[in-house]
């Protein structure tokens, strides 16, 4: 029972819930911070630790049974209160004394079987119904609620004047719940001004409730819970009489209803003739029986008959018999949709249809075929059908030549005719083919005038290009499909909305928006694009359109791969174009490449490169032969005391000052130009003459830093050759050397010059005895060793 009623309420509680909520709530942008949903918890009482900033409570579906005013005292800020399903028994409207912002209260589907008034002006929304009352609770101060829109009432019984302290107010919507009434007697209720009014009735019962009910300016009547057999068929026609008599009721709706099929035909015949535009019929059962009815189509003022949600319990039964009503109804607008119809006659040459609806019914390909009567039809929806052959539905519409809307989606439809001869009629301007299993060759068969085209959810892997151009296209919807490439408009001359989402798009072209310049539009995400050199540029034009055009950007535009990338929105995509561009990244390397050959020869020619790389192979070759020979070994290789290297402008002080002067003290001297060895390289003498030498003697000056062959023999020198742990070198400055003269590429030349001392040649005679004397003084080998050497080679 409790889930039937909320199904009968759930309509009207959300237009009002949401205009009190949206138009009065949401105004203030921190209003969610005061909401508290306290529902389904259980509880048996209201919390006495509510914030007392709370605007929105919610405390429906839980026990309580009162309500006292210290509950609701400190709420000062309260303006949605919601109790419904409950057990409240009574209630003092005085609890809410306090709450002079309370707009919306709704204490339905409770126990209420009394009330005590009290005046609270700010309410907009007030429901009582589904209570125990056995009278309409209405008090006189409810004549002062200005504001109200909605009252929701429970009777079981009804009185003429109940209403009476409100019939000055103009509410927009009466609930009345009469699911208890009983009455053994015809009654009466006025009420005077109310926009819509809506009554619900018991749903195991039989109709029977004799009420004369009179309403002024009533524009919307709405029952539920209609159960009826061809007995008291009439007592619902009757009850109907004096609320349809007014000529402001436009909208009469039927929930939940229950019937033989004769006694729908009665209501309809009873409603034809009346001022309604639009009829309504929600959960229509039908029983007993289906036979053929009369039924006068004379002029009516019904304009739309809609019926959904209809089971049918008579199994056995003439089609024809059921078709023929709907078809030959002289109305503009039919909608008949979840149920088990599985077709639908072609109507007479004098029907006025301009919109059908059949959804989610059993029609298959067969459906007004042959039909030529449909010609002032402007919108037909055959959505979620039995259909299966494209071609069959094109062939459908060749008669209906007003046809612009046509919706076949969630069908079967497929497309196997491959010489596009489809025939369709050239009227249409919207089509939506979506949620079907059409491959790449339904672009050979669609309509030539068609404007807006919904493709999405099919099997279609490319846009062939050999098809009709279908100039007129504006919008193309072929989200869910498996399009591996965007469309190219060449074909769609006039496209300006594409939505290409979700499909196999992995490198879409970059000079798609050259193509399709008309685009104002274009959603495209939730494709597996392929973050390459190929999707760089393509990303750069969406950089340069504006947003509005590119939807979903950039939430739904991610790399799908390389895994590095996976994830990545593209607009955080970023590769250099030397990186794509094989021939500026040929061009590049080569350029550098070039660069450095030339840097590293200029270095080399600075340097003197070659000339090191040349000592470095003799210095090698040297420690090769030297790196197994003992210190005794080596010393008794030794010929010379003293290796001197000089530059030829220097020789006539070393033959005049330095030679005669250690040869004295039976130094033995090797010199160049008499102890080289003829034949050999010079490179190999200096090594040999190092080699056998126990020192070797630099005279350094600016002629020395000059001679490259010097430099060859301070190198080789430096480098101990020999040993480690040789100290062979000494200096002799005899001019001082400034160091910009030195050339950079000498650069042991002057590190020796700052590591180790030498010897400066004095200018004043007076100090040359101290300078001889440290000569002397670095040779400590005994001479004898070196004289037995030399007697030994001799």
């Amino acid at each position: 029972m409790t889930k039937d009623k909320e199904s009968i309420t759930g309509s009207f509680h959300f237009v009002y819930i949401a205009t009190l909520i949206v138009g009065t709530i949401v105004q203030v942008s921190d209003e969610s911070e005061f909401a508290v949903d306290m529902s389904n918890m259980k509880l048996i009482h209201v919390p006495k630790d509510l914030p007392p900033k709370t605007k929105i409570l919610d405390m429906s579906q839980n026990n309580i049974s009162e309500l006292h005013i210290s509950d609701m005292s400190y709420l000062s800020g309260l303006k949605v209160l919601r109790l419904s399903h409950n057990r409240i028994w009574c209630l003092d409207f005085s609890i809410f004394k306090f709450n002079q912002d309370l707009e919306y209260l709704d204490l339905s589907y409770n126990q209420l079987q009394n009330i005590s008034c009290h005046l609270i002006t700010s309410l907009k929304h007030l429901d009582l119904s589904f209570n125990d009352f056995d009278v309409l609770p209405i008090c006189k101060e409810f004549g002062n609620l200005t504001q109200l829109h909605f009252l929701g009432l429970s009777a079981t019984k009804l009185r003429q004047l109940d209403l009476l302290p409100i019939a000055h107010l103009h509410l927009s919507y009466i609930l009345l719940d009469l699911e208890g009434y009983y009455a053994k007697e015809t009654e009466s209720l006025q009420i005077l001004n109310t926009k819509t009014l809506h009554l619900v009735f018991h749903p195991n019962q039989l109709f029977s409730v004799q009420v004369n009910i009179s309403v002024n300016s009533l524009g919307c009547l709405q029952l539920t819970n209609i159960k009826l057999n061809n007995n008291n068929c009439e007592v619902l026609i009757k009850f109907l009489s004096g609320l349809t008599r007014g000529p402001t009721l436009l909208n009469f709706t039927l929930e939940h209803v229950k019937t033989t099929w004769k006694c729908l035909v009665g209501i309809f015949q009873f409603l034809w003739p009346k001022p309604i535009e639009y009829l309504n019929i929600y959960n229509l059962t039908i029983v007993e029986k289906i036979d053929k009815e009369d039924f006068h189509y004379s002029k009516t003022a019904l304009k739309a008959l809609k019926i959904e949600h209809v089971k049918n319990e008579v199994f056995i039964f003439s089609q024809t018999v059921l078709y023929t009503i709907f078809s030959e109804m002289n109305i503009m607008m039919l909608t008949i949709s979840d149920t088990p119809f599985i077709h639908m006659l072609c109507p007479p040459p004098s029907n006025t249809f301009k919109f059908l609806n059949f959804t989610q019914n059993v029609f298959t390909d067969s459906v007004f075929q042959n039909c030529s009567q449909l010609v002032r039809l402007e919108t037909l929806i055959l959505r979620k059908n039995k259909l299966k052959d494209l071609y069959k539905v094109g062939l459908m519409t060749k008669h209906m030549t007003s046809l612009e809307i046509l919706d076949v989606s969630g069908n079967s439809l497929e497309c196997n005719r491959h010489d596009g001869d489809c025939t369709w009629v050239g009227s249409i301007v919207v089509l939506n083919l979506s949620s079907n299993i059409l491959a790449d060759s339904v672009f050979r068969c669609l309509p030539p005038k068609v404007k807006v085209l919904d493709l999405h959810d099919n099997r279609i892997r490319s846009i062939p290009k050999s098809i009709m151009k279908l100039e007129a296209l504006q919008e193309l919807n072929v989200a869910s499909n498996s399009l591996a490439y965007l469309p190219d408009c060449d074909t769609f001359s006039s496209l300006s909305v594409l939505i290409v989402d979700s499909n196999s798009i992995s490198n879409p072209s970059a000079d798609f928006f050259q193509s399709c310049q008309k685009i104002r539009s274009i959603r495209a995400g939730n494709n597996p694009f392929q973050c390459t050199c190929e999707l760089r540029e393509f990303v750069q034009s969406l950089g340069q359109v504006s947003s509005e055009v590119v939807e979903g950007w950039p939430d739904s535009y991610k790399c799908d791969s390389p895994e590095n990338y996976k994830g990545t929105p593209l607009k955080d995509f970023h590769i250099s174009q030397l990186s794509c561009n094989t021939t500026l990244l040929l061009v590049t390397i080569g350029v550098t490449v070039l660069v450095l050959a030339v840097t590293v020869t200029a270095l080399c020619i600075y340097f003197d490169l070659p000339w090191y790389l040349r000592m470095v192979c003799q210095w090698t070759q040297t420690r090769h032969r030297a790196r197994n020979v003992s210190l005794e070994e080596l010393q008794r290789t030794l010929q010379f005391h003293a290796f001197i290297s000089y530059s030829e402008h220097d020789s006539a002080w070393v033959k005049n000052e330095l030679v005669p002067c250690l040869e004295k003290e039976d130094i033995r001297i090797c010199l160049h130009e008499r102890n080289f060895v003829p034949g050999k390289s010079i490179v190999e003498n200096i090594i040999n003459c190092i080699e056998r030498s126990y020192k070797s003697i630099f005279v350094l000056s600016p002629n020395f830093v000059q001679s490259e062959w010097c430099h060859y023999e301070l190198y080789f020198a430096h480098h101990n050759l020999f040993h480690e742990g040789s100290n062979n070198l000494i200096l002799i400055l005899l001019e001082p050397i400034p160091q910009k003269c030195i050339p950079s590429k000498y650069h042991k030349l002057k590190a020796l010059m700052t590591q180790r001392t030498y010897l400066e040649w004095p200018k004043e005679k007076s100090k040359h005895g101290l300078f001889w004397a440290n000569i002397r003084a670095a040779f400590n080998m005994k001479l004898e060793l070196i004289a037995e050497n030399n007697d030994a080679e001799t």
